[in-house]
Formats: structure tokens, sequence, C-alpha cells
């Protein structure tokens, strides 16, 4: 009996905001333990807790920004990386704490679209 195909969502995932320290830190937070995705999170400013790179970019099969702004910067800097990715924007406003409860339930309800495996 074949084995039945691999769905072919994406599993390594990266998330960006400016200092990394309350949005994309959360919702890295969301998939500790997850059977189906990896997640890794940096920010786009010199003095984030973890400054993006090329080596995250070449990492992850989808970056997700957190402002228009965060993807502008990544598309100015890293063109080449990106070349091929998908990037999406969640509209997430800097108006939040790390893994506030209103930022992690709105971080799961705009994910779920993209991501069908769920369980986060």
């Amino acid at each position: 009996m074949p084995d039945s195909p691999t769905p072919t969502t994406p599993r390594q995932l990266l998330f960006i905001c400016s200092m990394n320290r309350w949005r994309s830190l959360t919702a890295e937070r969301l998939f500790d333990e997850h059977p189906h995705y990896q997640a890794r999170s940096a920010g786009t400013e010199p003095g984030a807790r973890v400054r993006v790179t090329a080596g995250h970019l070449g990492w992850a099969e989808v970056v997700f920004v957190m402002e228009k702004r965060h993807a502008e910067r990544l598309r100015a800097k890293f063109a080449e990386e990106l070349r091929g990715k998908r990037i999406v924007c969640l509209r997430i406003p800097d108006q939040y704490q790390f893994q506030d409860p209103q930022l992690v339930a709105l971080l799961r309800e705009k994910l779920a679209e993209h991501l069908p495996l769920g369980g986060f």
C-alpha cells in the first residue's frame, strides 16, 4: 500500500516584528512542542532581542510579519533571500505585551486561515 501524500503545508514558520520581544516572540511560543510546525522569531530593528538574518529567512518556509513596514524592511535588505518565499502580513499593531491573552487570541485567529494543521 503506497504512503499517503504529504500535505504541502508550511512546516517552518518565521515570525517578525520590530524588537522581537512581544508580538513575534508570543507567536513563536504558540508553537512550542507543536507536532507539525517549528517556529522561530526575530526583529527588524538594531536593538531587537534577536535580529533577523539571511539564515532565518533561508530556514523559513513562510515568513509572517506583524506590520506592512516589517515586510518592506525585509524586502529592502534581503531581496535575494526572500525570492520565492511567502510573506504574510498579520496586521497586528504594536499594542500588546508578551503573552497578552488578547494577542494570543488574535494570533490564533489570524494564523488559522494560513496554517491548516491547527492545534496551536
